[in-house]
């Protein structure tokens, strides 16, 4: 009997050897695959930077070639970049025809969990409304909108104040930023539309109320806005949110 029970112990424990060696071959490969994906997409990027990009300052230094932007993706709208920093967050806005299409798919119409940075999808696509959206993901590697939590540091925000948006017409917009904080995904903050002036200076009264910090920038209902949106490490229903009040669009001379 005390054999049976031996042999009978050994096939389990086998047994359970075999499924933590599958699940462990199973997870090795997700992650190996996981990791391919933030290679790929960093070098997606890198690659459409080195092709449409010359220059490096603000006010003239920094050009985006949108012909060959527009060769790899039509949908293309404008490029975002910070300077000096965040100078991580330097991409290609697009803006397809739902505000899912770009969640898991590149500029280069690759599947890839970087997705690419998009302009919501109720939005005009010269930024021109009252207030346009522009979602990026948190990606584990300090890519895409990562940085922008940056900003929970006032120091840094003093450092930092701006955001630039590069449009195909030619222009370059300074966004001076005047409100930083987390929101809850379904908050009052994505709203594109508003029914009168005094509906708008309730709203832009809102975003600066809940900022986490003063930053001393005021606005006003004759200003247009840009919110830049990110999932945040909290969970799921909360965004980490940088707006911005437009302060200089200027038309850069073609050299």
């Amino acid at each position: 009997m005390g054999k049976k029970k031996k042999k009978g112990g050994g096939i389990i424990s086998s047994m359970i050897l075999l499924i933590a060696i599958a699940v462990f071959c199973i997870s090795g490969f997700n992650l190996i695959k996981y990791g391919k994906g933030y290679v790929d997409g960093r070098s997606e990027y890198k690659e459409i930077r080195n092709l449409a990009i010359e220059g490096e300052e603000p006010a003239g230094g920094f050009r985006v070639d949108f012909d060959k932007l527009y060769e790899v993706n039509p949908d293309t709208i404008g490029w975002i970049r910070f300077y000096p920093e965040p100078s991580a967050i330097n991409y290609p806005l697009v803006q397809g025809k739902d505000n899912k299409e770009y969640l898991h798919k590149t500029f280069s119409d690759n599947e890839n969990t970087l997705g690419a940075i998009f302009l919501a999808a109720e939005n005009r696509a010269d930024f021109f409304d009252r207030n346009s959206i522009i979602y990026g993901h948190r990606m584990d590697d300090h890519s895409m909108f990562w940085h922008l939590e940056d900003y929970k540091d006032k120091k840094f925000y003093k450092e930092n104040p701006y955001f630039y948006i590069y449009t195909p017409d030619g222009y370059e917009r300074t966004y001076h930023i005047y409100s930083v904080g987390e929101v809850e995904d379904e908050s009052d903050t994505y709203l594109t539309q508003f029914a009168s002036d005094e509906v708008y200076a309730k709203f832009l009264k809102m975003t600066k109320d809940v900022s986490d910090y003063d930053t001393g920038v005021e606005v006003g209902v004759e200003d247009t806005i840009v919110t830049l949106s990110t999932c945040t490490s909290a969970n799921d229903n909360h965004r980490f949110i940088v707006r911005g009040v437009l302060e200089k669009d200027v038309l850069l001379k073609e050299e």
